[in-house]
């Protein structure tokens, strides 16, 4: 039997040099909170197969999001897409919510999961939302950018213990509608959501900002992380670091249904 959580970690794909690649604060900041964090493969076929294997799931940032997947057609200020990922995340997302597998979506991978559950998103906020805040920082990205408020009453202030948290900002897209499915954590100065969660989960966070990136210099950040790592602890019957016991499996099975 393992002793770490086995965490599945989205791929980023660079298009041009048809490559997968990553950024290792996703893999450091895993591994620091006890973690064993492996990167998945473009096969969305075998999406029960490594939504099964993995005590959870993290969405990384990286390419825009397809707007057919919110029923618009592509603005002309819309980034670089990768259907690649689309397919994968969408299979991945929907064996995940039936199995109740933690599951961690940050930027893009929120902005995935809002809109894969009926959410839409602006597909560039600078010109879509003219009065926002800069939302696209320059690097370097270990640096705080803008606060966000944290909604009281949910996993996030509970996490934390306040009210505003300072983050980092680096996206030209982000969420338009919520989805009916999930509920707001924390909203940046200009109305945006910056963090969700879904209440009927063991464990489904959004963030729009960047942890990988501040997890080494900000407590709170890591925390993000930690809160994540126990949840993929407690959910495949592994032994939890230090404690002495076992905790029970979570699959519950519960139907989802993802309608495009």
């Amino acid at each position: 039997m393992r002793t770490k959580p086995l965490i599945g970690v989205t791929p980023l794909y660079d298009n041009a040099l048809e490559s997968v690649w990553m950024i290792p604060g996703y893999l450091e900041a895993l591994s620091a909170c006890g973690a064993l964090p492996v990167i998945l493969p473009f096969a969305p076929a075998d999406a029960a197969l490594m939504a099964q294997e993995c005590d959870g799931l993290l969405f990384t940032g990286g390419n825009d999001i397809s707007p057919s997947l919110y029923e618009e057609e592509p603005d002309p200020a819309c980034g670089e897409l990768c259907p690649r990922r689309d397919e994968l995340e969408y299979a991945l997302l929907s064996e995940a919510l039936n199995r109740d597998v933690p599951l961690l979506g940050i930027c893009r991978g929120a902005q995935f999961i809002n809109a894969a559950l009926g959410g839409s998103l602006y597909q560039d906020i600078p010109s879509q939302m003219p009065a926002a805040v800069s939302h696209c920082m320059k690097s370097p990205y270990d640096r705080h950018w803008h606060k966000v408020s944290l909604m009281p009453d949910t996993p996030l202030s509970s996490l934390l213990k306040t009210t505003t948290l300072p983050v980092n900002s680096c996206h030209h897209q982000g969420i338009r509608e919520l989805s009916f499915q999930l509920c707001p954590m924390a909203y940046s100065p200009d109305g945006l959501v910056e963090a969700f969660y879904h209440s009927s989960k063991t464990f489904t966070w959004g963030v729009q900002w960047h942890p990988e990136f501040l997890w080494q210099k900000d407590h709170d950040q890591r925390m993000i992380f930690q809160a994540f790592v126990d949840a993929c602890s407690g959910f495949g019957g592994l032994g939890v670091a230090g404690s002495g016991t076992k905790a029970k499996a979570k699959r519950k099975g519960s139907p989802f249904l993802l309608s495009l």
